[in-house]
């Protein structure tokens, strides 16, 4: 781990991250992310360890509606209808992702890490892992209130989980 990360995130996550991208550098296997609620940090974890800079492709950062749209191709009405912390929406970010990068494996997240809207359930956050092999995924979290931070933290670490899902069916 490079020293911009170090220390700002629990080593538990950290060996997580270096775990995740041995194995796909061992599989020659390509990741890239689809976030929202974690704003890129998913990604700059995965380009802060050191010697494993092939095995990234891309991030795609998609916090607002119109992003999620625009850069992952999600239809506008899916986003309206379903809402942007939703299973469907999770699901088609990473299905966006994987066909808009050269990534094998793609991991979206997005969720409500803080305070959200009065029928928002803050800590609800929805995970899905797209491969190129056709593994599919979805996790639906609900970490509570524990802190805009302590929700990035805790999606970060489920998100790394997700790859590994993904790299055991690789």
């Amino acid at each position: 781990m490079d020293k911009e990360l170090d220390g700002a995130l629990p080593p538990r996550i950290v060996e997580l991250a270096e775990s995740v991208l041995k194995k796909a550098k061992d599989a020659d296997v390509m990741l890239a992310t689809a976030e929202s609620c974690t704003g890129g940090l998913l990604a700059a974890l995965l380009t802060d360890v050191h010697g494993f800079g092939r095995v990234f492709d891309r991030g795609f950062v998609s916090y607002s509606d119109e992003a999620k749209c625009d850069l992952l191709g999600i239809e506008r009405e899916m986003v309206d209808n379903c809402g942007a912390v939703s299973r469907d929406v999770a699901e088609a970010m990473a299905e966006g992702a994987l066909k808009r990068s050269q990534a094998d494996l793609v991991v979206s997240v997005t969720g409500f890490a803080g305070p959200a809207g009065e029928d928002d359930e803050e800590g609800l956050v929805h995970f899905a892992l797209a491969c190129a092999n056709g593994k599919r995924e979805h996790r639906e979290e609900h970490y509570g209130a524990i802190g805009r931070d302590g929700v990035r933290v805790a999606a970060i670490e489920t998100a790394l989980e997700l790859f590994d899902v993904g790299l055991k069916g690789e």
